[in-house]
């Protein structure tokens, strides 16, 4: 693989399924999506049947908490071993240009390779690539089981770029027709369509790597978020698969450790990981909030009265008529208080927090849901997508929905800067179903 080691980035050699395959039912969503919904996941099951699918290389996390995970995750690398002794994979060589199309919108990727040297997720780091949200490090070791030792990577992980002129990748769109289409089909659940097209010329090559020396540049990076000079530039920002990611980064550290000839293991694919390059400027890229569900509430714990005390006096509760006036308040923030929808079996309410430590209702709410559930105040808590899925789950009995505003996506690389990782789940970029599928993979070994 070709690198480019001050940009920290690779150009990868992608595997994609020969052609004759089905897309629509080799390509599945995001292993993080619809985790509370696992009627989703039997549809997608059903429909793909016995077809070759990345339903067979991932583990949706709906599935997580099963009895025997390392059958499904035998049966995972069984597919893996099956699929590249089939020769089910053609190898392309070079960066991917990437459009997904979303309801009327059009977004715009780059497939890329990131070297995991220049990534950093832990709190207060200054690397080149950073996380955006904290890391749930208990949720590492599950991950590092299914792909320590996998054969091949499929990336659902998506990286932001604040690229406010378009250089990097816009070019691509203007050129999409002088490029080899490698692929162009309907995802399947009604989830839009998705086309990929390499990028063999090499002056489009040259272009993207010198407009991304162009925005790590020092002088343009300080200037444009305002900076001291010295400060550490981040050039790729997290969007969506912060773990998956992180739990890359836990196997190549982990692989450092081990190696009798360190110099010789540089060279190893596990050292990158395959991602997909989305500009922050994307006028599809919209930012939606992560709201929250409290599931199986203990019968002596009232949630509103464990908040008037967890807020010290700072917190007030009002009914609310129905969802239309709660996500009315919840979306009309002001600085001094945080507005934060709650649902449950018998209506609608907000909870109001003056005078907030944090800058985002998120982080006002996080600190208390964690408290809450170190308590046991509940069976669970899942972060969901949507205003229908916090509504519905909210509504059980027994649960609690909150539903939270969503953030200004151009606060994000500024905020990260100066202020480090935001609170866990704090943005996605789209609705669920927007989500990155599965498509292309890259060996490992």
């Amino acid at each position: 693989m070709r690198t480019n080691e001050s940009l920290g980035l690779g150009i990868p050699e992608i595997l994609l399924p020969k052609k004759g395959t089905d897309l629509t039912k080799w390509a599945v969503i995001a292993c993080d999506q619809f985790t509370s919904e696992p009627v989703y996941w039997k549809k997608v099951s059903t429909l793909v049947g016995q077809a070759p699918s990345t339903l067979n290389l991932i583990f949706p996390e709906v599935y997580l908490n099963e009895k025997n995970p390392e059958v499904r995750i035998a049966r995972i690398r069984e597919h893996m071993k099956r699929y590249m002794d089939q020769g089910l994979f053609e190898e392309t060589e070079g960066f991917i240009y990437v459009e997904r199309k979303v309801g009327d919108r059009t977004r715009k990727g780059l497939m890329v390779c990131l070297d995991l040297e220049h990534y950093d997720f832990r709190a207060g780091s200054t690397s080149l690539i950073r996380a955006t949200e904290g890391t749930i490090l208990e949720r590492i070791p599950p991950r590092v089981k299914i792909r320590e030792g996998a054969p091949i990577e499929l990336p659902h992980i998506m990286v932001l770029i604040d690229d406010p002129d378009q250089t990097v990748i816009g070019p691509l769109a203007q050129k999409k027709d002088e490029l080899e289409k490698l692929y162009d089909f309907e995802l399947m659940m009604g989830s839009g369509r998705v086309a990929g097209y390499r990028v063999g010329d090499q002056a489009l090559e040259n272009g993207i790597l010198n407009n991304l020396k162009g925005l790590a540049y020092s002088a343009n990076f300080l200037k444009k978020y305002g900076l001291k000079p010295g400060t550490p530039i981040l050039l790729f920002a997290m969007g969506d698969g912060n773990h998956s990611l992180a739990t890359a980064k836990t196997i190549w550290e982990k692989a450092k450790e081990n190696a009798a000839d360190k110099a010789k293991l540089m060279g190893s694919p596990l050292r990158y990981a395959l991602v997909e390059l989305v500009n922050l400027h994307d006028e599809a890229l919209i930012f939606e909030p992560i709201h929250r569900v409290l599931f199986d509430i203990a019968a002596s714990k009232d949630v509103i009265q464990e908040m008037y005390a967890f807020y010290k006096g700072r917190c007030r509760y009002t009914a609310s008529a129905g969802f239309h006036e709660l996500k009315a308040e919840v979306d009309s923030q002001k600085e001094d208080s945080h507005k934060i929808g709650v649902i449950t079996a018998v209506g609608f309410g907000i909870v109001e927090i003056q005078n907030p430590e944090s800058n985002l209702p998120v982080g006002t709410l996080q600190p208390f849901l964690d408290a809450f559930m170190k308590g046991k105040g509940a069976e669970g808590i899942d972060y969901v997508h949507g205003t229908e899925p916090v509504t519905e789950l909210g509504k059980k009995r027994g649960n609690m929905g909150f539903c939270l505003p969503a953030m200004k996506k151009t606060d994000l690389f500024k905020t990260v800067i100066l202020d480090g990782v935001l609170p866990r789940k704090t943005f996605s970029m789209g609705e669920a179903w927007e989500k990155r599928f599965y498509m292309e993979a890259r060996k490992l070994f």
